[in-house]
């Protein structure tokens, strides 16, 4: 029985509506009060087993209500004092009384009367039945019935017992009278009289029956060993001994593991709960719990699974395994709530670290020697990569196991449901690694970055750029322009995010520190300017200088970043980047991260104005960008655009999302940019883009949800009147740097509200304090601020001569359109001349892309100028979706020319499309000037036949005749080889097509044909690592062979510092062969500061734990860098078996195109980034002569010649 509940007010008042409406029994009943024993009226009403009583039928709120389960009600004579008397106890004496008696202590009884008769029979038959008592009753008979078997099952088992003991002591009684049986038969043998014949046997038999003996032994051993070695030499011995190998590096390997989960809880978690505990905590135990979800528990489930595993080997070589993986299978979906969590427990992380005593606390432990120098973000990942582990060796062990053994149906099973948990999983993991990238950059900058602990911000790149000094008024400087000093000290390494971009200086000793002034920029206070040619604002407030244009200094390599900080004075910062190539990927990116920016605030307005609707709630609020459907499926986690990325989708959807103007993640570009080839053609994707560019509103979402109900977008709906009015001439006028602002020619429009006047903000720099505080109370009024500064910064870039960047076939606008006295954001039929304005040069336009969306946004906001009707109003909201889907073409088509320019390289059909479609944009009359200049960048670089004229190819230093003789080795200083090893393997590293990493091309049979240039990498790995064998195994001498491996490791350590980790594998998996690590000799002659610094470069570069040391630091360095190509094509290979392109419904797998995605930009990444090392073909001609390679058996013969075999 029910002893108490909990409930809440809201819960009663919910419970008494219900048992009014639908109550077994209501009606009017006096009840006695326990106080003053007075009767009073009351309206009862009862519903299951809960009474309530309210004063009145009329009233909403119960007075009272009583829990009757396990009560008891019963009828009760009238009270004595009522037998005679007035005519009033005579009423009473007619009244009908039952008590309510509870089953709880210390409640006093409910008493109750009614005037009817059948009235109170009802009431208490009511109670009787919401008190539940049969049921108790029942209850109780069942449980004595219950205890009684029970009892019974006892006395059986304790019979059983008994007569199990019996039985074993017979049992016993036998086998000793068995004993005793065969003592006394040996005994009475032994009793029987000797008859024995051996001494009439004849000598010559007895010497022929040994030999018949020794020769049937012999025949045996023989034979025995015969089916030994046959054994030994089968495919199922080695499949076995493969088998069990595996099975030792799974120990091994969950050694480890568990290992490093004991670091995790003990030097971290348990340390952080006792912090949590004290009088100051600098952490609470609710983020120790977020941050270490079911940490302890995995550790315990390891530990017990390790003890199986260790148990097994003891038994060995009888291995069975798949009992322990029967039990660990149900206790491995804590690994999805750890992986669910994992993301929000780095950001608590984060978080956690802004406060100075937790980080102080933190670093800490983590300078405990069993951390080995690692951070907490690595132990908290380390678990992410279990379960793939697990496939791995699962299918390692299936590959080795034959079909007819026992464990294979177990393995399979244990193996499929595995990887449907690694299905799950696949979402969570790539997000994470952006939040611990993040963390990883914060810690190399010595002073820190508080904008690396936000999670919103999402890492684009990183690389070298050489930032150009500069003096005041933003003229660069000529002293050291093209000397060494200016590469050596103007050095940058800069990171780029979606919201900021950093720019930090290396210190000698490696560390990073940000640059006191201009080191943190914000994206959304910068203005970038790809060709510096033009002339910026103070070449115009100082005409009388001339400077020469830097692009013709800089060889065009430089683009410039103006940033206007609104707390500080505007600067100007200049970048030189290594390479056309790299310019472009810069340059791409960070226009895609202002326009994401910009252009989302920009839209939020339009689409505000349309859908009636706050951007954000449209978004959260329209179910196609976060609800499943037959042709979608999303993710729980978020894209840099704060929408859930998607899991699953088919081809249509995909190319919705690439053109949604309301906005455009990077990451989703990139991954999309990156796979497309996959699931579509170059051309479908290209139709798509013409078509949203010449029916730009096909691109708008068709329904928004509006917070009543739902409706369509409607660009003719009507504006606010109410709102003040915008002046378009004041604002068109204004934007020019030619004209002034005259009240005269544009009076001031009336309304009810002050209007919003753009043109004050083009003019003065500076606001006024009035308007300082409306910003902060107004939000889109602070928006508006921040247009009239890019407006401002817009119309001092855009002062550039449009003739010098488009073709002559494009410039088919007349002077009219280029007219200053005419806004490119007004409509056609708006536009008209100001009287009284000067008209300046008709090639300078000084209106961009960010002023006309202003304007016309802001016209769009704040009610239309008198005399424009609706269709006016209209027409220019349609001119801005148009601006917006020619910036979105423009965009995406930007980024594929320049990011992967090989797609135009080998199809001319799509290069001729795009070059038609670039054209039709140009011929556009109502085409913005920044518009048309993109449009001509891009044909500039569509039309370049060679964009890396000036990179080395391997082909061309091959081809290299007129080649001076090749030195010889010991001429050679270590430094020059492990340069120009380091050159040749970034050259051939970087000549590889991202398109070969696709589909695993080279695991195919014709691997040759569909990657050429991966198989060409494989080849001159083998081939240095050839040459070195071959190097040392040349000489005839023990000290000349030691010296030869001594320079060889100088050269690996040499290219480790120079980040050529693949240099690093080729050479110690020359020395790892067995020709050259059998020659003890040898090896005895080498130093041991030698053998450490092998020792610690092949621990560099093992392939350990998924190559986790060369990973770490992969992700530490900064490029240049040449990493080990074979640890990308696992990873690729691990992601294209374990995850179908395609589901079984026909959709694209995206979370497996955003994977392979992720490693394709690592990839590129460390390509775009060149060394500068000067080549030497002297020594590049002995790297590559192939005269000096020799064979593994060639190799392998000459090392026993060197050092033969000592005898057994």
């Amino acid at each position: 029985m029910q002893k108490s509940v909990r409930y809440n007010e809201g819960h009663a008042l919910y419970l008494a509506l219900l048992a009014r409406k639908e109550g077994t029994k209501r009606g009017y009943l006096s009840k006695k009060t326990a106080e003053t024993n007075r009767w009073h009226e009351k309206w009862f009403a009862l519903y299951q087993n809960v009474l309530f009583y309210f004063e009145g039928e009329q009233s909403a709120r119960p007075a009272g209500m009583y829990m009757l389960e396990g009560c008891n009600c019963e009828r009760v004579p009238a009270p004595k004092g009522c037998a005679a008397g007035s005519a009033k106890d005579a009423a009473l004496d007619k009244q009908h009384y039952f008590t309510v008696l509870f089953g709880h202590e210390g409640q006093k009884p409910l008493e109750l009367r009614c005037e009817d008769e059948v009235d109170g029979d009802e009431w208490v038959e009511a109670i009787h039945q919401a008190s539940y008592s049969d049921i108790l009753i029942e209850r109780e008979v069942l449980m004595q019935k219950y205890i009684h078997l029970v009892q019974i099952v006892e006395t059986e088992k304790v019979a059983a017992n008994q007569l199990r003991h019996q039985l074993e002591d017979q049992d016993t009684e036998i086998e000793r009278l068995k004993s005793e049986i065969v003592a006394l038969n040996k005994t009475k043998e032994k009793m029987r009289p000797y008859q024995g014949n051996q001494e009439d046997e004849d000598p010559d038999i007895k010497k022929i029956k040994k030999v018949q003996s020794f020769m049937r032994g012999w025949l045996c051993r023989r034979k025995w060993k015969t089916i030994v070695q046959d054994y030994i030499c089968s495919p199922h011995a080695e499949s076995m001994r493969k088998r069990n190998q595996i099975v030792f590096n799974m120990v091994e390997a969950e050694s480890e593991y568990v290992h490093q989960l004991y670091v995790l809880v003990n030097c971290f978690l348990r340390p952080l709960r006792m912090a949590a505990s004290s009088k100051k905590p600098p952490i609470s135990h609710d983020d120790v719990s977020s941050i270490f979800l079911n940490s302890e528990t995995i550790m315990f489930l390891h530990e017990i699974f390790h003890q199986g595993l260790k148990a097994r080997i003891a038994n060995w070589p009888t291995l069975i395994l798949a009992d322990l993986f029967d039990i660990l299978l149900p206790m491995l979906n804590i690994y999805q709530e750890f992986v669910r969590n994992h993301q929000y427990s780095l950001q608590v992380l984060a978080n956690c670290k802004q406060n100075r005593d937790f980080d102080k606390l933190l670093k800490q432990y983590e300078a405990n020697p069993a951390c080995e120098g690692r951070m907490l973000e690595t132990f908290l990942t380390y678990p992410m990569f279990q379960i793939p582990r697990y496939i791995i060796t699962l299918h390692e062990l299936l590959a080795h196991t034959p079909h007819e053994h026992v464990e294979r149906k177990s393995l399979e099973f244990a193996k499929s449901k595995l990887e449907e948990l690694s299905r799950v999983m696949h979402d969570e993991v790539s997000d994470t690694e952006n939040i611990r990238k993040n963390l990883a950059i914060e810690r190399t900058i010595v002073e820190g970055c508080d904008i690396l602990l936000d999670t919103s911000q999402t890492f684009i790149r990183q690389g070298s750029l050489i930032q150009v000094p500069s003096v005041e008024r933003g003229k660069l400087s000529k002293v050291r322009l093209g000397s060494l000093s200016l590469k050596k000290e103007g050095e940058r390494q800069c990171f780029l995010f979606t919201k900021h971009f950093l720019i930090c200086t290396r210190s000698s000793g490696g560390k990073l520190h940000l640059l006191k002034t201009g080191g943190v920029l914000s994206l959304i206070e910068c203005t970038l300017v790809e060709e510096t040619e033009a002339s910026d604002d103070d070449c115009k407030l100082n005409s009388a200088v001339s400077t020469k244009g830097s692009g013709q200094v800089f060889g065009h390599l430089d683009f410039k970043l103006i940033v206007e900080p609104t707390d500080a004075p505007p600067f100007t910062v200049v970048l030189l980047a290594p390479s056309r190539q790299e310019k472009a990927a810069w340059t791409s990116d960070i226009s895609q991260c202002i326009d994401n920016i910009r252009c989302n605030g920009l839209m939020t307005i339009v689409f505000e104005e349309n859908s009636k609707v706050t951007v954000p709630h449209m978004i959260k609020s329209d179910a196609r960008l976060h609800r499943d459907d037959i042709d979608i499926c999303f993710s729980k986690t978020l894209n840099s655009c704060k929408v859930p990325q998607i899991r699953y989708a088919s081809v249509e959807r995909l190319l919705e999302r690439l053109t949604d103007l309301r906005f455009l993640s990077i990451d989703f570009l990139n991954t999309f940019l990156h796979t497309y080839r996959i699931f579509t053609t170059a051309a479908v994707v290209l139709e798509k883009l013409s078509d949203i560019y010449r029916r730009p509103f096909t691109s708008i979402p068709v329904r928004t949800s509006s917070p009543a109900r739902t409706r369509k977008l409607s660009l003719t709906s009507p504006l606010n009147s109410r709102i003040g009015a915008l002046d378009l001439s004041a604002s068109s006028v204004a934007s020019s740097p030619t004209s002034s602002y005259s009240p005269a020619t544009s009076p001031p429009p009336t309304g009810s509200k002050a209007p919003l006047d753009l043109s004050r903000g083009l003019s003065s720099p500076e606001q006024s304090p009035g308007s300082a505080e409306d910003s902060l109370e107004n939000p889109r009024l602070d928006l508006c601020n921040k247009l009239r500064r890019s407006i401002r910064r817009a119309a001092v870039l855009e002062t550039v001569s449009v003739d010098r960047t488009i073709p002559e076939s494009a410039s088919v606008v007349d002077t009219a359109e280029l007219s200053p006295c005419r806004s490119p954001s007004t409509p056609r039929h708006l536009r008209y001349r100001q009287p009284g304005v000067q008209t300046a040069d008709n090639s300078h336009c000084s209106v961009s892309p960010a002023s006309a969306f202003a304007i016309a946004t802001a016209a769009a906001g704040h009610g239309s100028p008198p005399g424009f009707n609706n269709s006016e109003r209209t027409c220019d909201k349609e001119f801005i979706i148009r601006r917006a889907a020619t910036n979105r073409v423009l965009n995406v088509l930007r980024h594929w020319v320049s990011k992967h320019s090989q797609d135009f390289e080998l199809n001319n059909e799509l290069k001729m499309n795009v070059l038609n479609l670039l054209e039709e944009v140009l011929r556009d009359p109502d085409l913005l000037p920044q518009e048309r200049k993109a449009t001509a960048n891009i044909l500039r670089t569509l039309s370049q036949d060679d964009q890396d004229d000036n990179h080395l190819k391997i082909e061309d230093i091959i081809q290299m005749a007129d080649c001076p003789k090749p030195e010889c080795f010991e001429t050679l200083s270590a430094m020059e080889l492990a340069e120009q090893i380091t050159l040749l393997d970034h050259v051939v590293f970087r000549s590889i097509p991202y398109e070969e990493f696709l589909g695993q091309g080279w695991m195919k049979m014709d691997k040759n044909e569909r990657t050429p240039y991966i198989m060409k990498t494989s080849q001159h790995f083998n081939d240095m690592s050839n040459l070195v064998a071959s190097q040392i195994m040349s000489y005839a001498d023990v000290p000349s062979r030691a010296s030869a491996i001594e320079k060889w490791v100088a050269v690996a350590d040499i290219c480790r510092c120079l980040h050529n980790y693949n240099g690093v594998l080729e050479i110690t998996s020359a020395l790892n062969r067995s020709a050259i690590y059998r020659l003890k000799k040898t090896w005895a002659k080498v130093s041991k500061q030698t053998k450490a610094l092998m020792d610690k470069l092949q621990k560099t570069v093992s392939s350990e734990g998924r190559f986790k040391n060369l990973r770490e630091m992969l992700k530490n360095c900064n490029p240049p860098a040449v990493p080990y190509l074979g640890m990308y094509l696992t990873d690729l290979a691990f992601i294209e078996e374990g995850t179908p392109n395609f589901t079984e419904e026909g959709l694209v797998n995206f979370s497996k195109m955003r994977m392979i995605s992720h490693i394709i930009r690592e990839i590129r990444q460390f390509q775009q980034t060149s060394y500068r090392i000067e080549h030497q073909q002297k020594v590049t001609h002995y790297l590559l002569d192939k005269t000096l390679i020799m064979d593994e058996d060639t190799l392998y013969e000459l090392s026993l010649k060197i050092e033969p075999r000592l005898p057994a």
